[in-house]
């Protein structure tokens, strides 16, 4: 197969938004942001895509979205469940413990291993990148020297103004990823861009910080090193279930696991793209509204999926 595969994360839960907001209608003919995703996506030489989602959405993922676009590209689903590929007696643990949190992003992409056989890049089914960013990427993982990589965006680009959001920060030295520090709770407060930390404690961040918004690139050889991170994981949950009982294995953390081991480098892809998503219920209408000016504009046609 040439070109890569996109794997697209659409099993969340949208605690902050409150529903399936990789189902909210965007577009002008109820497009979600995902088809525009994808739409980039194929328009960048992208060959697959691998949706991962939950078992109880599979119908209206299929009804409203899936339907539309499986016949412009090859489409395949993974589905990531609270209990897939935990080990019966830590799920059981979960369950007792209480845990209704997912697995995180890293576990995701597990989900979906035996679907991913070439380059990919990873992205979330409820934000919007921007087509310069694929094609950039895209063309990375299709050369010869294609390796771990990342589109970061700018952190004062990424807020929202109706709450926290979470990031990962980056650090950039001679093109490459140094590290990637995942925080889960930063807001633009009294003109600062802060993070609040679960012990209280600030931290105050650049507007410039270079951020991930999970738009990564990776190669097959990933997939047995991020299992091992995620037994080890699994392994920590499992030692003290109630102190670990919200924690998530992000795909951050696990990069920067990998960064501080030595196992591979990450090449920074810098693309003149922006970005945009729905993290609460009231950042849909700027969505719509930006939407509509790139329809306008001429960068997406009126009927998407024609």
């Amino acid at each position: 197969m040439e070109g890569p595969i996109l794997v697209v994360l659409a099993a969340g839960m949208g605690s902050r938004f409150g529903g399936l907001k990789q189902m909210e209608k965007i577009g002008r003919n109820g497009e979600v942001l995902l088809d525009y995703s994808v739409y980039d996506a194929i328009q960048s030489g992208y060959k697959k895509i691998v949706f991962i989602i939950r078992n109880d959405i599979e119908k209206d993922f299929c009804e409203l979205v899936l339907g539309r676009m499986k016949s412009k590209i090859h489409c395949e689903l993974a589905f990531q469940n609270s209990d897939t590929l935990i080990p019966p007696d830590i799920f059981r643990a979960a369950q007792e413990a209480g845990r209704t949190k997912p697995w995180g992003t890293g576990h995701a992409i597990l989900c979906a291993a035996d679907k991913i056989d070439a380059p990919f890049t990873v992205i979330n089914a409820d934000d919007f990148y921007g087509r310069e960013a694929f094609v950039s990427l895209g063309k990375y993982l299709a050369s010869s020297e294609a390796s771990a990589s990342i589109v970061p965006y700018l952190l004062e680009k990424t807020l929202s103004s109706q709450g926290t959001v979470s990031r990962g920060v980056c650090e950039v030295e001679n093109g490459y990823l140094k590290s990637v520090d995942e925080l889960t709770a930063i807001e633009k407060k009294d003109g600062r861009i802060i993070n609040t930390a679960a012990d209280g404690s600030i931290r105050e961040l650049s507007p410039k910080s270079p951020v991930s918004m999970n738009f990564w690139g990776f190669t097959p050889e990933i997939l047995p090193e991020l299992k091992k991170y995620f037994d080890d994981f699994l392994n920590t949950f499992a030692s003290d279930v109630k102190a670990q009982i919200k924690s998530e294995c992000f795909i951050p953390k696990a990069v920067d696991s990998f960064l501080k081991q030595g196992i591979f480098k990450v090449k920074v892809i810098n693309a003149d793209s922006h970005w945009f998503g729905i993290t609460y219920k009231e950042d849909k209408e700027q969505a719509i509204k930006k939407i509509d000016e790139l329809t306008s504009a001429g960068v997406y046609p009126e009927v998407l999926w024609s």
